[in-house]
């Protein structure tokens, strides 16, 4: 997939810059293939607090690359692509969160997933991925929970934590908020055999026709496991590499729906530029709010870390 005199060069490269390339399961497969460690938000933001090199280069969009360095303040952490951005990071309102906390007080917690701006992390009391959602929440002292930005893992959240009182906001993922319950439907009446993966990111709907769902590293692990040989995977076509490298040999098939969701975002993070920022060293996070706000978006992923440790 990639030649050998480039992995080669990019090899010399990290050397030379004592670097460790990450990947998100939703970049191209080229940028899979030649990162040192691959997985989903939560593992790349536990796996970057544990690494030795002094350069973390994030393929990934913005909010990992803040994460990241939020975690290591000290060490320089690298985006291929800067301009990869994630919509969903930035669908909240102050006057939301405010609000919130005027209304319950001290018995509310708002609970930020990590598909977030710092600045937004910064409001907020804990971080939580798909991952880890469920088992953050049902652990939390606080009987209200303002779930922030994601309105469909939140909902999902709520479902399975009904004891909670779980506060909706508007915020979605445009990749998993457009695929329908039809296109589902319609997949499985073309592979009637095939389970139903389904990310939480997706709509009640959607969600309500699948056999798992969970986070993307969670798909892939089910897929992996499972004695089923077909599979409708809903979520962004990305993960499709790690399907088939951890199936290999096992004839098991993938499908998606007719509309295959893709990140236009992640899509913008090729290996030239990977290649063309461990070169230059451009591309360095910045974080942008004070250091008391950056203090207060750090505490959250501390304690997301806390929690799922437990």
């Amino acid at each position: 997939m990639v030649p050998a005199e480039l992995v080669e060069a990019i090899q010399q490269l990290k050397t030379q810059r004592d670097a460790v390339i990450l990947a998100h399961y939703y970049v191209a497969p080229e940028v899979q293939a030649v990162a040192d460690y691959v997985g989903d938000s939560f593992y790349l933001a536990k796996l970057a607090k544990s690494l030795p090199q002094q350069t973390i280069v994030l393929c990934g969009v913005e909010f990992m690359g803040e994460s990241a360095k939020l975690l290591n303040p000290t060490k320089t952490v690298l985006l291929p692509e800067p301009g990869a951005d994630c919509p969903m990071a930035h669908m909240v309102k102050r006057e939301t969160v405010d609000a919130a906390r005027a209304e319950y007080g001290d018995d509310l917690a708002v609970v930020c997933y990590v598909n977030s701006t710092v600045e937004i992390k910064s409001w907020s009391d804990v971080c939580v991925t798909s991952s880890n959602a469920v088992k953050i929440v049902s652990e939390l002292p606080q009987q209200h929970i303002l779930f922030i930005p994601d309105q469909n893992l939140g909902r999902f959240v709520a479902e399975q934590v009904p004891q909670k009182h779980v506060i909706l906001n508007n915020g979605y993922c445009p990749r998993h908020h457009i695929i329908t319950v039809e296109q589902i439907v319609d997949a499985t009446e073309a592979h009637p055999d095939a389970l139903v993966l389904a990310h939480p990111e997706c709509k009640a709907d959607v969600l309500a026709e699948a056999d798992y769902i969970g986070s993307t590293a969670g798909i892939i692990k089910y897929a992996e496991e499972s004695d089923a040989s077909e599979f409708i995977i809903v979520t962004v076509r990305g993960v499709l590499y790690e399907l088939e490298r951890r199936c290999q040999g096992t004839g098991k098939k993938f499908y998606f729906p007719a509309v295959q969701p893709t990140c236009v975002n992640m899509d913008l993070i090729t290996l030239e530029k990977l290649v063309h920022c461990l070169e230059t060293g451009e591309g360095e996070v910045q974080i942008g709010v004070s250091d008391e706000a950056a203090d207060r978006a750090k505490l959250t992923l501390d304690r997301m870390l806390e929690y799922a440790a437990r």
